[in-house]
């Protein structure tokens, strides 16, 4: 019996899930075996997979899970070095030349594991099944607005939190908008066709921003873009590959500009395809912002698990999404998974 182990998220901030009860129950009428671990952070109380049937284990218990069980969560493991026996589908960041990448792969390697992606999970076209994109969109524009507000006052941005929902979200915003003297920023948002960018700009146009929607066909020169950095705010919603254009270069930091506030919500920082190297290191829900610029003032926004700000709307949109291909986990040897073993073992048999 195909067997999918649930974990719980062991990194700090992260409240998602990618299988809600309603999913579970539907895996296991199929005959598919689940197990979801007890989540003290979960937004998805474990009553729901509870009723709907599930086996219940352990919160971190997955390294003694059955070797034969497929190991399901969302963002990294613990950096602990240790082989990965099992197989995993999770967010790698490891396919895009990302350094930290590289140990990663090797620890599947060694225990003879195998990674699918999340990323990599795409259809006959190479669209991707399933993808927090919208959420992250939204939530990274939301961020960034609040930088660009705390710059208004003459203070970098401060922590974040975890919102119930989005109205809670937009009420919060709205009020320390409404604060300041000035009026709303003007933005512009490169990837506006895809869900990151629709995320990003439907909330930047509830708040009241002027937004400019950018996407390959207003890139496919190669820059530079000027364009950019007559804006108050940038948003980087593409998915970046070899051959993306460098939106905001180095010089920019000391180039006469209206630019003060980059939201990164693809967030790449160490890869080699990075479309905004002027910062070097993803930053945090304490630590939201990293200013690269002082005259004038730019602040970069890179937190790289931004849809746990709406977790429980992340987790029920992007949940849906995947069901139709965890359904077909009784059957690795076509279509989606078939392809996403192929672009781990292309990584892996490269070390």
């Amino acid at each position: 019996m195909t067997h999918l182990w649930v974990r719980a998220e062991q990194r700090p901030n992260e409240e998602r899930v990618g299988l809600t009860p309603d999913g579970a129950k539907a895996l296991l009428d199929k005959g598919i075996r689940v197990t979801v671990e007890e989540s003290s952070v979960r937004a998805i109380a474990i009553d729901g997979y509870k009723a709907a049937g599930c086996d219940i284990a352990p919160e971190n218990s997955w390294p003694e899970a059955p070797l034969d069980a497929i190991i399901f969560g969302l963002k990294e493991l613990p950096e602990d070095g240790t082989p990965l026996p099992h197989r995993h589908i999770m967010f790698g960041h490891a396919f895009k030349g990302q350094h930290s990448g590289v140990a990663l792969l090797k620890r599947f390697k060694q225990g003879g594991g195998t990674l699918y992606d999340l990323e990599y999970l795409v259809d006959e076209t190479g669209r991707r099944v399933a993808a927090f994109g919208y959420w992250a969109g939204y939530a990274g524009a939301a961020v960034t607005l609040k930088s660009w507000a705390a710059q208004q006052r003459n203070e970098l941005c401060d922590a974040v939190g975890v919102y119930s929902g989005k109205d809670a979200l937009l009420v919060d915003l709205t009020s320390e908008l409404d604060a300041l003297s000035t009026s709303r920023p003007t933005a512009i948002v490169i990837g506006a066709l895809g869900r990151v960018g629709t995320g990003a700009a439907d909330l930047l146009e509830a708040m009241g921003c002027a937004v400019t929607k950018w996407d390959m066909a207003e890139t496919a020169t190669g820059g530079p873009f000027p364009e950019i950095l007559s804006h108050d705010l940038f948003l980087n919603c593409i998915f970046a590959r070899p051959g993306t254009p460098v939106f905001v270069p180095q010089d920019a930091l000391t180039a006469d500009r209206n630019l003060t506030a980059i939201g990164d919500v693809a967030c790449d920082p160490d890869s080699d395809y990075n479309p905004v190297p002027v910062y070097d290191r993803a930053t945090t829900w304490e630590a939201p912002v990293l200013r690269v610029a002082e005259k004038p003032v730019l602040d970069v926004m890179a937190i790289d698990n931004l849809p746990s700000m709406l977790p429980v709307e992340s987790s029920e949109d992007y949940a849906a999404q995947l069901l139709e291909t965890l359904m077909k986990l009784d059957d690795l040897s076509n279509g989606v998974w078939t392809r996403a073993e192929a672009d781990f073992l292309k990584h892996s048999n490269d070390l």
